[in-house]
């Protein structure tokens, strides 16, 4: 299973939820008594589903540290052995896990066990991720990077819009499905987020994080040291733009919504 530390998912989930919740209509909140967040992390969904229901809603994590962001009711506990009872649970639902999973089937199965009522998953596409950017060549470099990362990754990372396959084979009946794009923007005021961001690709820290990952794919030494050029070029060039204030770059991550009923 990948892991990933808490700065990790601030600055990926950075606004998430904020002005839009329709997608999660289908997970019917308000009328939930009862809710486990599988794989909670730092409580990013937590908190949305606390605001959207009266009832009780648990954060789960099998990381100490990043559980410890989060407000209790919380427990840490493996994602495939929850320690509940069967059916103890209105609503099971997770965001960003089963993606990272290596038997997303055997999870939902689990989850199912639990559920009372409803089981659902929020999981991003992360190869339909699109990138605009006013740096010449950012985007495209940025397809490149990611393809290569993602011929590495040992899991499924674009399984959100398959993930209804995974709950059929769990034997959930699925009763929802809604898309909720998380953009992320970058635009002046450049805040310390975004400096940093840009310090990183122009040293080649930010691609170097995922080095083993890339070369864990078809991709040799090589071609990687060739990407890290391409990237650190485009890296300045970044910086040259937000020097004049003239940098602007929009990531748009598709995640889909899917909520399966317990037979």
């Amino acid at each position: 299973m990948r892991r990933f530390d808490a700065e990790y998912l601030r600055s990926t989930r950075a606004g998430m939820w904020a002005d839009d919740r329709s997608a999660l209509d289908s997970l019917d909140l308000a009328e939930r008594d009862s809710i486990l967040d599988v794989g909670a992390g730092t409580g990013v969904l937590t908190r949305v589903l606390r605001a959207e229901s009266s009832g009780r809603v648990i954060a789960l994590d099998a990381d100490h540290a990043l559980l410890d962001r989060v407000a209790p009711p919380r427990i840490a506990g493996d994602a495939l052995r929850l320690p509940f009872l069967d059916a103890s649970i209105a609503l099971v639902a997770c965001q960003a896990l089963l993606v990272n999973l290596p038997d997303p089937t055997a999870a939902l199965t689990e989850w199912a066990r639990v559920a009372s009522d409803h089981v659902a998953a929020i999981e991003p596409d992360n190869a339909a991720v699109r990138v605009e950017s006013t740096v010449d060549g950012e985007a495209a470099l940025a397809e490149r990077a990611r393809a290569r990362y993602l011929a590495g990754v040992e899991t499924d990372a674009g399984l959100g819009a398959d993930a209804a396959d995974h709950f059929e084979a769990a034997g959930l009946d699925v009763v929802g499905r809604a898309r909720y794009d998380h953009v992320l923007r970058v635009a002046p005021p450049y805040d310390d987020r975004a400096v940093e961001a840009a310090r990183r690709k122009a040293t080649g820290a930010g691609l170097a994080v995922d080095r083993s990952t890339i070369l864990a794919g078809p991709t040799d030494e090589a071609t990687y040291e060739a990407l890290e050029r391409e990237w650190r070029t485009m890296g300045r060039a970044v910086i040259d733009q937000m020097a004049d204030r003239r940098y602007e770059r929009t990531e748009r991550i598709p995640f889909h919504v899917t909520v399966g009923r317990v037979p």
